[in-house]
């Protein structure tokens, strides 16, 4: 009987030892996603703005969330989240909530190339991007906004400030790149190797590692990121995707925006992330060039020192993503910014 329980016990032991390997063992993806993101949910209901560049008809996502209270909502400007490179709209889902609650309206654009956005084949600039995003504004009547940008979103921040000053009440930067000028970084890549690096990107592998560095602790909900990089390589209208995101790489190594900060005049924000390490275009560096690249708390002070009007908040042992790893005190931060 001893032997017989040992034995059942055993082969339980086995058995949960078996399921625990195969939950933890990472997803393999093999369902094509759209590169529209049409089967991505949203927060918020999506919307589009039609748009016309370089005569190509063309679509631009974008989330307007009304304040919670629309008494206070009156008196407050909008607040416009931009996301980042490898991102998109709906990873603001938790600081939209946080603002709507506060009495904020929430405008959150998908960019041209990006999200649920259209993918066209142009010469894409932080210049036409801005254009647009005052063009989604325009649309909606809004005439003045509190600008939040991550990452990319950040650079694109910038150049928004810079180009219509009237048009920002305040700006927030969370982890910008762009703090550095990236041609002293990496040598030139043309569009055909970008193109062909990004059209090679399809391992799941590889992908997870990628996402990896932007957090200081990884976590199961970070998935979904991955998940999106890895199914639409299986989309047939991926060469599509691939062009526009090497286009957009391109932007960011060829067009910086860190000469503008000494220009910009409204109240700024910067959230730092002091263990973010980013450095866009490292796979086309040196190890002499990377030498102190990327080096976010370095950056972060100095983009203080160069905005005439700006508080730096620093996050210790927080990655390139704040709203996401950090949630509570990004927001924390961002409120008390906006309420003052």
């Amino acid at each position: 009987m001893r032997l017989f329980v040992l034995a059942a016990l055993l082969g339980s032991l086995a058995t949960n030892a078996q399921a625990q390997t195969k939950a933890a063992a990472p997803p393999n993806y093999a369902r094509p996603l759209g590169i529209g993101l049409e089967a991505v949910a949203y927060p918020y209901p999506v919307r589009f703005l039609e748009r016309e560049i370089d005569g190509q008809k063309l679509r631009m996502a974008y989330m307007d969330v009304a304040p919670a209270s629309s008494t206070s909502g009156g008196t407050r400007p909008p607040v416009l989240l931009l996301h980042g490179k490898n991102f998109y709209g709906s990873y603001w889902s938790g600081t939209i909530k946080a603002l709507h609650n506060a009495g904020y309206r929430v405008i959150v654009p998908d960019q041209i190339g990006f999200g649920k956005s259209s993918k066209p084949d142009i010469a894409y600039s932080f210049d036409l991007l801005a254009q647009n995003t005052i063009a989604l504004l325009d649309s909606l009547h809004v005439t003045r906004v509190s600008v939040v940008g991550h990452s990319m979103g950040g650079m694109l921040a910038v150049r928004l400030a810079r180009n219509y000053p009237l048009r920002v009440a305040k700006l927030v930067l969370e982890n910008p790149i762009g703090l550095e000028d990236y041609r002293s970084i990496a040598s030139p890549v043309s569009i055909e190797k970008l193109y062909a690096d990004e059209l090679a990107d399809t391992d799941a592998k590889k992908i997870r590692a990628f996402y990896k560095k932007y957090f200081v602790t990884w976590k199961p909900e970070y998935e979904r990121f991955v998940e999106v990089e890895a199914r639409l390589p299986l989309s047939g209208e991926w060469p599509r995707f691939a062009k526009a995101s090497a286009r957009t790489y391109q932007m960011i190594f060829q067009q910086p925006t860190v000469y503008d900060l000494p220009r910009l005049t409204m109240p700024t924000l910067l959230v730092i992330g002091q263990a973010d390490r980013t450095v866009v275009g490292r796979p086309y560096s040196t190890p002499q060039k990377l030498q102190g690249a990327g080096d976010y708390p370095r950056l972060g002070k100095q983009a203080a020192k160069a905005i005439r009007n700006a508080q730096l908040v620093e996050l210790a042992k927080i990655g390139h993503i704040p709203h996401l790893e950090a949630p509570q005190p990004f927001q924390t931060a961002l409120l008390k910014f906006l309420h003052t």
